[in-house]
């Protein structure tokens, strides 16, 4: 199973101001949604209960306490080892990781791709995707959309 991360983030890191993002980008998210549409997703606890409708098929919610969910596409998970095993268990070929900040940083060294949407500008908010190094990861493409540059990240040894 691959492990990707997707995320739209600023030129300074930013990718969210409390319950919102700080930019606007329609087309970006129309992307992400049809991405991982049909898909299973990881996500924090806070990020999963900003959506009224949450991306993907099936969500696997990241809580250090034990939550149950009434949809039954929707299950809790302790961690990322924990998530990892319940969307391999589910059948996923695919673990999409959609944040928030905390999220995405603990499954960093998990991950064999990352999506990254480069907003153009610079955000004031409270929340930032993870530092990585780019000795462990190649860009293998960017594709130039209105506003923000998609990037496809994947590990140098991998």
């Amino acid at each position: 199973m691959d492990i990707v991360a997707v995320a739209a983030v600023a030129e300074n890191g930013i990718i969210g101001d409390g319950p919102t993002l700080p930019w606007e980008l329609p087309d970006e998210v129309r992307r992400y949604r049809e991405r991982v549409a049909g898909e299973t997703v990881a996500i924090g606890r806070r990020t999963f209960e900003m959506f009224d409708d949450p991306p993907g098929a099936r969500q696997i919610v990241l809580s250090r306490a034990e939550r149950t969910h009434a949809d039954p596409a929707v299950s809790h998970a302790s961690g990322v080892e924990a998530a990892i095993e319940r969307a391999s268990r589910d059948g996923a070929s695919v673990l999409y990781v959609l944040g928030g900040a905390a999220i995405y940083e603990v499954f960093l060294p998990y991950y064999d791709r990352m999506l990254l949407s480069r907003v153009d500008g610079t955000y004031d908010g409270d929340a930032a995707f993870p530092e990585f190094d780019t000795a462990v990861w190649n860009m293998t493409s960017e594709t130039r959309f209105d506003g923000y540059t998609l990037e496809r990240w994947e590990r140098a040894d991998g």
